[in-house]
């Protein structure tokens, strides 16, 4: 059941319906998956910007082939056919960023009630934030709801991070990048530029 809720807002009431179980028991079965490292819990972002924020974590099972395994997803095609493709991609890209970023920096997710989001926060040890939205597309687009939440925020630096393979600008003040490239600018070595 946790599978079809990859990169969802955690409703731990909704699973404990769901399973039949009370909210205490979702909580401490959850609590043990991420002490066992199978489900990483990304708290959401608190700041004081005058508007409803979303408090409850997202969740993510941590190993995307567990994810593909338990939805019966048996190859890429399968996995590109479903509405879990998206939040695999997010899981993946999440964990492959938060593995390599520097020590001390704290990761997150922005949203308000009227739909300004950010996939990921970065707080860097330099207390700058970082703003990085995740895209399972060839061309991504940038959501309203992403600059509304720059806006909020303001960070020194914004990102799409997607699944193509050339780094170019994709509005003001955001660059699209693959993955492959965004790791070691997150990790602190020098960046390399497509020609």
């Amino acid at each position: 059941m946790h599978a079809h809720m990859q990169s969802r807002i955690l409703n731990a009431a909704l699973l404990a319906d769901a399973l039949g179980v009370d909210g205490k028991t979702v909580a401490r079965y959850l609590d043990l998956l991420v002490d066992l490292l199978s489900v990483r819990r990304l708290p959401a972002y608190h700041a004081n910007v005058g508007k409803r924020l979303v408090k409850s974590p997202k969740v993510y099972v941590r190993d995307n082939v567990i994810v593909h395994a338990l939805l019966g997803l048996k190859n890429r095609d399968a996995v590109l056919g479903h509405p879990v493709a998206g939040g695999s991609w997010e899981g993946f890209v999440i964990e492959n960023l938060l593995n390599t970023a520097p020590e001390r920096v704290n990761a997150s997710f922005y949203r308000t009630s009227a739909g300004a989001e950010i996939d990921l926060v970065l707080e860097m040890p330099s207390n700058k934030l970082w703003a990085v939205e995740i895209k399972h597309r060839l061309r991504p687009a940038i959501d309203k709801g992403f600059h509304h939440a720059r806006e909020d925020l303001t960070p020194k630096q914004s990102f799409v991070v997607y699944c193509g393979e050339k780094r170019y600008p994709r509005a003001e003040d955001v660059e699209a990048i693959p993955l492959q490239e965004f790791v070691p600018v997150l990790g602190g070595a020098p960046p390399a530029r497509n020609p």
